[in-house]
């Protein structure tokens, strides 16, 4: 874990680096996130700028860090200083599927059934601990996340866009956790791990509270909306003009067929995950300023995208490896292009 938070963290550093100015409207708001979400939340500046890709590429988030680490506060944070609808839901051992998706009424005045939302229509779902409610209510989410609609009763029903689900969950060791089934896990773009602070954040969290900070009020603390769908909307209409060359391509593809590969892992990376690293990456590209992909933007990406969609064998966890250490293995033993 400590040498993957390293790596998070020195990529991190590289992209502050690397974007110069802000050069148009939508890169400028959505840079700007990042500013808005360190007024309420110290340090964690991976998860925020892996927030930050996945609006751009329009994916799910899952965030998984022990409790206490401001995961919840991370994404509500994000929701004040984005200027669109959000919603929250607590999952719970006892929460029904219906209560994710909704359901049909029964109106006595009408003598109908009339469809009824739950809190999946909306723009940002904070889908809070989301591995404490059983596989069942789990799933509801899936036609969500993968075809942006939910059907009841037959009738499918389109969701608002931009759509994204913001996910966290404690690790799967903890007591009373639900590990989520390979398929869903699989529908999130990234997964992105929360470590505890070191001393001087730690610090600077006590210094925020012993001087009034509170959590529930984000207006307060100054954060305030800074991007809107509109500008998402213009990020990604310039994301997808980006360039790919066929050398990035091939090395995107050799990555993920070498994952299929490992003596370590019972199942690698599927095709849906080779489309999800060349999405970051292009959106990485475009945050940096480039309008080219490179294999760094490639290498950069790799952990948070591919982490969540191999599977190890048991032997291979038995004996302390982890999907981090295979995917840095395969990393650094793939050629990438010139």
């Amino acid at each position: 874990m400590a040498g993957t938070t390293a790596v998070t963290e020195a990529v991190t550093d590289q992209l502050l680096k690397t974007v110069p100015d802000r050069s148009g409207d939508a890169r400028a708001a959505l840079t700007g996130l990042r500013e808005e979400i360190a007024k309420a939340v110290v340090g964690q500046d991976a998860a925020v700028t892996g927030i930050v890709v996945a609006l751009l590429c329009g994916g799910h988030v899952l965030l998984e860090g022990v409790p206490g680490v401001a995961k919840t506060l991370l994404v509500r944070t994000l929701a004040t200083a984005l200027d669109v609808g959000t919603k929250r839901i607590q999952f719970t051992p006892d929460l029904m599927p219906g209560d994710v998706t909704g359901s049909l009424v029964y109106d006595t005045r009408t003598a109908e059934f009339s469809f009824q939302p739950g809190p999946v229509f909306t723009n940002l779902l904070l889908a809070d601990e989301i591995n404490r409610t059983p596989p069942k209510t789990q799933a509801s989410l899936l036609e969500a996340m993968e075809e942006r609609q939910v059907t009841v009763d037959g009738e499918p029903r389109a969701l608002p866009e931009p759509f994204l689900v913001a996910a966290t969950q404690n690790p799967v060791e903890y007591e009373g956790t639900y590990p989520l089934p390979e398929a869903q896990l699989d529908r999130f773009l990234l997964k992105l791990i929360l470590p505890l602070p070191t001393r001087d954040q730690e610090f600077q969290v006590l210094s925020r509270h012993a001087n009034g900070f509170d959590p529930r009020d984000l207006a307060a603390a100054g954060v305030r909306p800074v991007a809107t769908a509109a500008h998402l909307a213009a990020a990604r209409a310039e994301i997808a003009g980006l360039t790919v060359s066929p050398e990035v391509l091939a090395y995107i593809v050799d990555l993920v067929r070498a994952t299929r590969q490992s003596p370590s892992l019972a199942m690698g990376v599927s095709p849906r995950g080779a489309t999800a690293l060349l999405n970051t990456s292009r959106a990485w590209a475009w945050l940096a300023g480039r309008d080219y992909v490179t294999p760094d933007d490639v290498k950069a990406l790799a952990l948070p995208t591919l982490r969540h969609r191999v599977q190890l064998r048991a032997e291979a966890e038995m004996e302390g490896t982890t999907a981090d250490s295979v995917i840095q293995a395969v990393l650094a033993q793939t050629p990438a292009p010139r």
